[in-house]
């Protein structure tokens, strides 16, 4: 029976496998070495508005978003004695290496590992900022962060708001929880979640995910330096991938403040981390098919998000999409099109769309199994 079941497989279904079909002209692989989104030489990354004028006037070196994850830490680090770094594996650089050399060269005592219990590194680190250190715990995958839920929903995310006039000295501002997100084409259930929406429904939280290495310096900073407690999220499979030119001079990128990546006049897509370079693909092939002008926003910070530069972008194009990994049910795109639903119905020409993933866990097929049947 199975040899007639492959056989009946293959002449029915001769193409079983993820890949990109033959002449594809969308959803294919990106170019990173070309994409707009990224910095690929120095001029581009010292003229960003972002940066202070120390980091404008001074040089960038090309990096992928681990290291400039790295250089950031290593700043923050050697200039603030309060900064904490810890977390599974950490002191040996951590699983997709972020913590490289830290340890070595801050000591043991500032860089150091834990059990893995992510409740605990969380409440530990949560200990760490009411007593006045800057903690920047890594949980090793964000699909892991639910045991640390609790700690961060009911203790960080209220410690201000329950102290009330005394919020100054007792609250968790510093405190930073890092996490690796999102997929990478073979972690399956429990290494390719990406559970942001969950967080964003916490007031007293932050939560932050950059799209590329000049981003994560810069967002990752500013949460250390924030009063705040904030999740950064960092979506793996561009730990590598993306390289660009990263300043080397200490800025900090503002939080909840979203980026207009490219201005257009017809339409507004709004996204974030990974997906804006297939949306970034998607707009050039639209924009040469159909004669329009597509303008790209980055949320950069998913909440609190930046409701003034989506609303006036909507206002003037008429049209918006919603763009993002994680599942569509509930997600960050439910509140940003309620959000535009509600505040420019009158301009707009057509419903707010959606663009997310499944709601259903993530499977595994290797394809070189289907490709061999």
């Amino acid at each position: 029976m199975r040899p007639r079941l492959l056989s009946s497989i293959k002449s029915q279904r001769p193409r079983l496998y993820a890949t990109l079909p033959p002449k594809a002209r969308l959803n294919t692989p990106t170019d990173f070495e070309a994409t707009p989104l990224l910095n690929h030489n120095s001029r581009s990354a010292l003229a960003s508005n972002d940066l202070s004028s120390d980091a404008k006037s001074g040089t960038a070196t090309r990096l992928n978003l681990f290291q400039a994850i790295n250089s950031a830490l290593s700043h923050a680090l050697r200039t603030d004695p309060r900064v904490l770094l810890f977390g599974e594996d950490v002191a040996f650089g951590g699983v997709f290496r972020c913590s490289m050399n830290l340890a070595s060269e801050f000591g043991d005592d500032r860089v150091f590992n834990t059990p893995l219990t992510e409740q605990g590194i969380v409440g530990f680190a949560i200990g760490a900022a009411f007593e006045g250190m800057r903690p920047v715990a890594e949980v090793q995958f964000a699909d892991y962060v639910y045991p640390a839920f609790d700690q961060l929903v009911n203790e960080a995310a209220k410690a201000r708001y329950r102290a009330g006039v005394n919020a100054e000295g007792q609250s968790c501002g510093g405190l930073v929880v890092r996490m690796p997100c999102g997929s990478v084409g073979h972690g399956i259930r429990y290494h390719s979640q990406s559970p942001e929406s969950l967080f964003t429904h916490i007031p007293g939280l932050r939560v932050v995910m950059p799209r590329g290495p000049a981003q994560a310096k810069g967002l990752l900073l500013a949460a250390i330096a924030s009063n705040d407690p904030v999740v950064f999220m960092e979506p793996k499979i561009l730990y590598r991938a993306a390289v660009e030119y990263v300043p080397t001079e200490a800025y900090e990128i503002p939080l909840s403040k979203a980026e207009i990546v490219k201005p257009g006049k017809d339409i507004t897509i709004i996204s974030y981390g990974t997906p804006l370079y297939t949306c970034s693909n998607a707009i050039a092939k639209a924009e040469a098919d159909f004669g329009c002008e597509i303008e790209l926003i980055d949320l950069r910070t998913i909440y609190p998000w930046d409701r003034p530069t989506i609303i006036e972008s909507v206002k003037r194009t008429g049209k918006a999409i919603v763009v993002h990994e994680s599942m569509t049910n509930a997600g960050v795109g439910a509140e940003v099109a309620a959000t535009i639903q509600e505040t420019c119905f009158l301009n707009l020409e057509a419903p707010v769309a959606r663009v997310g993933g499944w709601s259903t866990h993530m499977g595994l097929i290797y394809e070189v199994s289907w490709t061999s049947v």
